[in-house]
């Protein structure tokens, strides 16, 4: 599924779609940034939530290089003759960084806020996407990052209703 997936995305011809991936790419986690220091500076109930997304993705982060430091899988264009739209590491393929991240945060966020969590959601699966689209990504890959992400943001809300709890 991987490989034939990847190999029939057609690009490389700089058309709207390679251009619009390409930004999507690397541009949706200043977005997501933006949005967590906007809620911050907005109001006081908004800095929990704020500070639990920070923690998703400290978590994220930590389980991404955990991950990589024990399992290796080569990324598309390195095994295969896939093209690759902007440049790219060559450490492994999975987990995808950026797919892991955005849904920690986005999961996080549909968790107190909804609306918000869900377009969140949206850029996050349009980031995943993004991903496979510039070669760097397997669709596995993101799948397995999304999933991850979405755990982590979970389990980093209930434990802080958990704690909050015990601690009022």
């Amino acid at each position: 599924m991987d490989n034939k997936i990847s190999r029939n995305i057609k690009t490389g011809c700089y058309s709207l779609t390679d251009v619009l991936m390409i930004l999507i790419s690397n541009k949706v986690r200043y977005v997501f940034i933006f949005l967590l220091g906007f809620m911050w500076f907005r109001n006081n109930s908004d800095k929990k939530m704020v500070k639990n997304a920070v923690k998703s993705l400290t978590v994220a982060l930590l389980i991404n290089s955990l991950i990589k430091l024990f399992y290796y899988k080569p990324r598309p264009f390195m095994k295969r003759r896939v093209r690759i739209l902007i440049p790219s590491k060559m450490d492994s393929s999975f987990p995808s960084k950026h797919t892991l991240l955005v849904f920690a945060i986005s999961t996080t966020v549909i968790l107190c806020k909804r609306l918000l969590g869900l377009i969140m959601l949206g850029l996050s699966v349009l980031t995943g996407i993004s991903r496979i689209w510039v070669g760097h990504h397997y669709p596995s890959d993101i799948i397995g990052s999304a999933i991850i992400g979405s755990l982590i943001g979970i389990v980093i809300e209930k434990m802080s209703r958990f704690f909050n709890f015990f601690y009022r």
